[in-house]
């Protein structure tokens, strides 16, 4: 496993690293030379196979189980990161649910089950992670969504919550500019993983034909992308939201 200087000796937290985008971004982290520390809920499986393909490969990772969404269970994951680890450099959020639902169909705990996830769980990890971040230097990326600024059917409360990550991560740099952390976020399009299948199998020429280079995004797309966010390189970078869609939008 290759150690570029961009990342040796940093620890990256990746929230949701055990499936589709952030197993990959865990994995291109490490591959860059950070330690990485991947969160699951309930997979602890995938969280170790994870953590295996890193090892395997030469690199330093390790799991740990949280539920976003409650500040205890979040607060005890950054110092049990903390403690273990030694540092924390770089939080990436991937952590979130993708249930789309009509307009007839949304109730009250569908609403909010969908925004703790997503909002709720943003705010959050923020909070905690930003008393242990290298000032300047430190790494914040959440996710936002391309649905954020072109929504389609049935996405609407999914939508309107990753608008939410987008908005958030722009008013979080005004308060973390000032210790030199940069905090952005990215908008993948649909990615090919075991979240998207359905939809894939749905309307997955139609998505390809509309997208200017011809094919559905897959988890390597976007790890490329949070790793350059990770780095040295991104630091004249904050409050913004990267569409990576393949040019649909």
């Amino acid at each position: 496993m290759s150690n570029a200087p961009g990342l040796s000796g940093k620890v990256a937290l990746v929230a949701g690293g055990s499936r589709g985008i952030g197993a990959a971004v865990a994995r291109r982290l490490a591959a860059m030379g950070a330690e990485v520390a991947l969160t699951y809920k309930k997979q602890r499986d995938a969280a170790d196979a994870v953590v295996s393909d890193i090892t395997t490969a030469g690199g330093r990772a390790l799991a740990f189980e949280v539920d976003v969404i409650r500040s205890d269970s979040v607060d005890t994951l950054v110092r049990n990161v903390a403690d273990r680890c030694g540092r924390i450099d770089i939080l990436v959020n991937s952590a979130g649910i993708a249930p789309y639902r009509p307009l007839g169909a949304i109730d009250t705990d569908y609403v909010r089950d969908v925004f703790d996830a997503n909002v709720l769980g943003t705010v959050l990890l923020t909070q905690a992670v930003v008393p242990y971040l290298p000032s300047p230097g430190g790494r914040i990326i959440h996710f936002s969504s391309r649905l954020a600024v072109s929504p389609i059917a049935t996405s609407s409360v999914y939508a309107a919550a990753k608008a939410a990550v987008s908005t958030l991560t722009l008013a979080f740099s005004k308060e973390l500019g000032a210790k030199g952390i940069t905090i952005n976020a990215v908008a993948p399009g649909v990615i090919e993983t075991d979240m998207t299948t359905a939809i894939i199998n749905e309307r997955g020429d139609a998505i390809k034909s509309a997208t200017p280079l011809g094919r559905i995004g897959v988890p390597d797309d976007i790890a490329g992308i949070v790793g350059f966010l990770a780095s040295p390189e991104s630091g004249w970078i904050t409050g913004r939201t990267l569409l990576a869609d393949g040019g649909m939008t």
